[in-house]
């Protein structure tokens, strides 16, 4: 391998990283899953541990959430004991997994929790102004999570390279409707 090879691996594995915790994912997650991306042969453990300078421990946890979300996979190979991992690479899955992963684990209990607090201000009664105008905004806001849920869930199947075509228009077609929007506002 080649140093420059080698330079951007580096790269990229701490910029998948950066841009991961910045969407609140597990950086070290996000590292090896880079990493396995970014090479083209399937890794062992210790080697995953090496380059990244973690734990066994770390290295451990990390990958069994990588594979709970089928980011990657665990290959064997005959004559050796060891567990290797190789990473999904269509970028497509990828996305559309952890916006699904984030989805399920975030934003489903939030609306569970909302739900929670709007039993517990009906409990008192709800003869207040405050308590009913209060009420209203956490169901305006579970209503746009509920909404949020429903648009990526009936987007994500959608979400691959095959349907890029479909994508692209469907964006020009909202950038099209807020040009029109913007245009008349300024003509008022």
């Amino acid at each position: 391998m080649n140093e420059s090879y080698n330079q951007a691996v580096d790269q990229f594995v701490q910029l998948w990283g950066d841009m991961a915790s910045a969407w609140g994912i597990n950086k070290t997650m996000s590292q090896i899953h880079a990493l396995l991306y970014a090479v083209s042969e399937p890794m062992d453990t210790d080697s995953i541990m090496d380059k990244l300078d973690i734990s066994r421990g770390n290295a451990n946890m990390n990958l069994h959430r990588l594979l709970e979300w089928e980011l990657v996979k665990k290959i064997n190979f005959e004559r050796d004991r060891k567990d290797y991992y190789t990473a999904e690479t269509d970028i497509w899955k990828i996305v559309s997994t952890i916006i699904r992963e984030r989805q399920q684990r975030e934003i489903a209990p939030i609306r569970a929790e909302l739900l929670e607090c709007i039993k517990t201000l009906e409990q008192g009664g709800m003869e207040d102004e405050e308590s009913q105008e209060f009420k209203q905004r956490i169901e305006n806001y579970y209503d746009f999570l509920e909404m949020f849920e429903r648009f990526t869930n009936a987007l994500l199947p959608y979400i691959n390279k095959k349907n890029l075509g479909f994508l692209k228009q469907l964006v020009k077609l909202v950038e099209v409707k807020e040009s029109i929007k913007g245009n008349l506002t300024k003509n008022e």
